[in-house]
């Protein structure tokens, strides 16, 4: 993980805000009830509404201290375009090393999406910052016990999709880094107050897998 300001968000707390299907007016609100929760994460996906808007108003409106960045990029070419909106986070669903070198000729993270040890290593050897272990519900915690025996910290391995509080710790004690947070986070339509509401529930969890962590807002 060379990217300062991710390794800086991923200490104060690991867990990714992934914002599917955020329009640029929500954006705002959304991410300050994030970032008040304790959040320092947060990912648009370009399959969202004007993506790059939503990404500009939360980068207008919140601490440096909180990266920000695009889900579900898929071309080299959009890496350039999420950086000129503030973006500095690319997180991908799969591992292309064209874009993850892209991202890092911009100075930017890089978050591959990856399913097997080949495709990891083949990532890292890309320059990829932290390996999206994707989908974790096929996944599961045994393959991440499993990777961790050959994948090491400071490798940093993310579990994402199907990630809830109540399974959180077992992702944890497996050796997961962080998380990335869906649908249990943030669904369209849900207002700040309550997307706010369940980001103080996964900040418990957090904070009860990794007690010697502290997580403050």
């Amino acid at each position: 993980m060379n990217h300062p300001g991710l390794q800086s968000a991923m200490a104060h707390c690991g867990l990714i805000a992934i914002l599917r299907g955020i329009t640029p007016a929500e954006a705002e609100p959304v991410g300050q009830a994030l970032y008040e929760a304790g959040f320092r994460l947060i990912e648009v996906p370009l399959n969202s509404p004007d993506p790059l808007d939503s990404i500009r108003a939360m980068r207008a409106a919140l601490p440096t201290d909180c990266l920000i960045g695009a889900g579900t990029v898929l071309n080299p070419d959009d890496c350039a375009r999420i950086q000129q909106a503030g973006g500095e986070l690319i997180v991908m669903p799969h591992s292309d090393a064209a874009v993850i070198r892209a991202a890092k000729q911009l100075g930017m993270a890089s978050c591959p999406g990856v399913a097997t040890p080949t495709e990891a290593f083949a990532a890292l050897a890309a320059g990829a910052d932290v390996l999206k272990m994707f989908p974790a519900e096929q996944l599961g915690p045994a393959v991440l016990k499993a990777w961790r025996a050959v994948m090491r910290p400071p490798i940093a391995l993310v579990p994402v999709g199907g990630i809830t509080p109540g399974n959180l710790s077992s992702y944890a004690q497996a050796g997961a880094s962080g998380f990335g947070l869906g649908s249990a986070l943030y669904k369209p339509g849900l207002s700040a107050d309550a997307v706010g509401q369940n980001a103080r529930a996964f900040l418990a969890a957090w904070q009860g897998a990794y007690p010697a962590q502290e997580t403050q807002a």
